[in-house]
């Protein structure tokens, strides 16, 4: 496919064959992660990740979507389909797929289930069009024929040839992913999808245009993992599906029982002192600059960063233009990085929130017409940049998490802990 893809670092990926002795970044399967394999026997299945095309990098050195995680920690191998970008045609590479699938149901794999992501979504349909032997599908923004921008007269082929593929998958239940912002979709893809499918009488998922995901590249994101791992997981594990599966993710509703927060953040029962001034158009209670005493509330807004770790603010007291408040990120999705919470003093510029204390990263919230917040986080160094939308939640709802494990709230006298280095 004729796009730029960002750059990628190399060696993300363990590149050692697990058919047979390759060297390293070898094309053809090789494992998903640096994990050992679970093997035919044992394993619940496999499912192999075929990447994209470009016309100016090399997709074989992209990296793995972190959604194949929620199957390999769930009993599965998990292998990328790795192809070199010249002779990477849909007929050629087509073919050396079917050829895997039908070694590895040879080795003894229970299930053999097809992911791909744009031209490798592609690939997988078509595998399934060729072969009997492969049991699931997931495709995520399946293109082949360019963007709006630069291939306008091929781009609407990205519909027109995708349904026939939908119509002529042999047994395989088929999960497919449309995002909103996406350049290569020419739209209305989802309805005719589900049309194509639920006619097929065969196991089918169809996500069109999901809330918080946008762009070709969704479905790379921590955040897709957060959110649809589960659904990807049980799909690929429902073999006696025959209708519709609907996804509807419960990650980001409402903070989880992953967060660490301050004992009196998660009080069921704050205290609140009756603001004497106007609040602020967020409904933050922020007191006026002649304010003689800092006014005690617990207004909270709560969201995501799109590397699917949860962020929290609670501002706890304002005094004029100076504010403190609580601010709490979750775990990485690797759990490289705990979850971990700080106080932080910040001040009132115009209408946002400003923490920009020295050697910390730099917070700005900024108010919404919805009484959410525009979030933005920078790293202490300057180099690294998020964003988010927060929503401004009851803080009941804190206290009312889940009892899973790492739910209770750190004590108020335990180390406040600057979150820096795991917000990275």
């Amino acid at each position: 496919m004729k796009r730029l893809i960002p750059g990628y670092i190399a060696g993300l990926v363990l590149a050692v064959s697990l058919l047979a002795s390759a060297p390293a970044l070898a094309l053809g399967l090789n494992p998903a992660f640096p994990e050992p394999s679970i093997g035919p026997i044992q394993a619940k299945g496999v499912i192999v990740w075929s990447h994209g095309r470009s016309i100016n990098a090399e997709d074989s050195q992209s990296p793995t979507p972190s959604y194949l995680r929620a199957l390999r920690d769930n009993g599965w191998d998990a292998l990328r389909f790795d192809r070199a970008s010249r002779g990477d045609t849909l007929t050629e590479s087509t073919a050396h797929l079917v050829e895997h699938v039908s070694e590895l149901k040879h080795k003894g794999y229970k299930q053999v289930v097809l992911a791909g992501q744009s031209f490798g979504a592609f690939l997988a349909l078509m595998a399934a069009d060729s072969s009997a032997e492969v049991d699931a599908v997931i495709a995520t923004a399946p293109a082949d024929y360019g963007r709006f921008d630069d291939f306008y007269d091929s781009w609407k082929l990205n519909a027109t040839k995708l349904y026939p593929l939908l119509e002529q998958v042999k047994r395989a239940r088929v999960m497919v992913f449309y995002f909103h912002g996406d350049d290569f979709d020419p739209g209305g893809r989802g309805e005719r999808s589900r049309e194509i499918l639920s006619a097929r009488g065969l196991g089918y998922a169809v996500v069109d245009q999901p809330a918080f995901m946008t762009g070709h590249w969704a479905s790379s994101s921590g955040l897709f993992l957060r959110r649809y791992g589960s659904c990807i997981r049980d799909f690929a594990e429902n073999t006696n599906l025959s209708g519709e599966q609907t996804c509807s993710p419960r990650w980001g509703t409402s903070p989880s029982a992953e967060m660490k927060l301050p004992a009196e953040l998660a009080d069921a029962h704050p205290q609140r002192e009756a603001a004497a001034t106007a609040a602020a158009p967020t409904g933050s209670g922020v007191a006026s600059d002649n304010a003689k005493a800092p006014r005690a509330f617990r207004d909270v807004w709560y969201g995501f960063y799109p590397n699917g770790r949860e962020v929290l603010l609670g501002v706890e007291s304002v005094r004029g233009n100076d504010l403190t408040a609580v601010y709490a990120i979750g775990p990485s999705i690797d759990d490289a990085f705990p979850a971990v919470w700080s106080r932080r003093q910040g001040h009132i510029v115009d209408d946002s929130f400003v923490f920009d204390e020295k050697g910390k990263s730099t917070l700005r919230f900024r108010p919404r017409p919805d009484g959410g917040l525009s979030a933005s986080w920078s790293s202490a160094d300057g180099k690294t940049s998020m964003a988010a939308h927060l929503r401004s939640i009851d803080p009941q709802s804190v206290a009312r998490r889940g009892g899973a494990k790492g739910s209770a709230p750190v004590p108020a006298a335990a180390a406040h802990g600057d979150g820096d280095q795991a917000e990275n």
